[in-house]
């Protein structure tokens, strides 16, 4: 093999694997600590969960996601061995990659955004801010991005407390479900550091434009197989904040053909 291409293929092995491992344990126990079977909960020998073996207690394989993740992280510092994110180059690249894949895939399987990925996102956001374009549009990038992700989680917080009358009118029982959270301000103001000013405003735009999408295409689903009540759920809105700041970051021309 090309000494060239190793770097790129373990640093995808790598990253993906942290990914996995890290997706894995921190929404459970919120600590590094031995990961368990989410099938069965018996914990997995090292060995196993490294080689991605099926679980020793009850036979079930992992989970479709630690293969995805990995092939997806291998492609992806591949082709940015070759074509490495404008400013920052590959190796904070790959890290920055390490981030948005670990904060998108918790929040996406748990509706989380957990402080100890925040306190690392917001110590590597603003050291690649300032390499990308300087202190000062850093820091006001960060405030832009808390400033407006904050006035949707307020008017998500009233929306919030309608749909809490709305159920408990219909005789079903209310939830704690949010549009949007504390953690998706706080990834807003780390997404902020990372694009700046005036970046940052697009990024949250349109990832608000990419959540409203495939919500309606949910909604049109929903529709289409009679389940009503299922559209009082929400979703997520973390991995479209983090797929946006993605494509800004890492293919901003693909962003300008699809937003000319």
């Amino acid at each position: 093999m090309n000494p060239g291409l190793v770097i790129p293929l373990l640093c995808g092995i790598t990253g993906g694997w942290v990914v996995n491992y890290l997706g894995d344990v921190l929404p459970a126990t919120r600590r590094l600590s031995r990961p368990h079977c989410r099938y069965c909960d018996s914990p997995f020998a090292w060995e196993d969960y490294l080689l991605l073996h099926r679980c020793r207690s009850c036979g079930r394989s992992q989970p479709v996601r630690v293969f995805a993740v990995l092939f997806i992280f291998i492609i992806l510092n591949f082709y940015f061995w070759i074509a490495p994110p404008r400013g920052i180059g590959f190796a904070l690249g790959a890290a920055l990659l390490t981030y948005f894949g670990l904060v998108f895939v918790i929040d996406l399987e748990h509706r989380l955004i957990l402080h100890p990925t925040s306190i690392v996102g917001a110590a590597l956001g603003l050291a690649i801010g300032i390499l990308r374009q300087g202190l000062v549009p850093t820091l006001i990038g960060g405030a832009v991005g808390f400033a407006m992700v904050y006035l949707f989680y307020l008017f998500g917080a009233l929306f919030t407390k309608m749909r809490a009358r709305r159920l408990q009118a219909a005789g079903l029982e209310a939830d704690d479900e949010e549009a949007f959270g504390a953690g998706d301000v706080i990834l807003a103001a780390i997404l902020g550091l990372i694009l700046g000013w005036p970046v940052i405003w697009f990024g949250i735009l349109f990832g608000v434009l990419l959540g409203g999408a495939v919500s309606m295409l949910i909604m049109l689903f929903l529709f289409a197989s009679r389940r009503f009540r299922s559209w009082m759920v929400f979703i997520p809105f973390g991995p479209f904040f983090i797929v946006s700041a993605f494509l800004i970051v890492y293919l901003p021309e693909l962003v300008l053909f699809l937003v000319p």
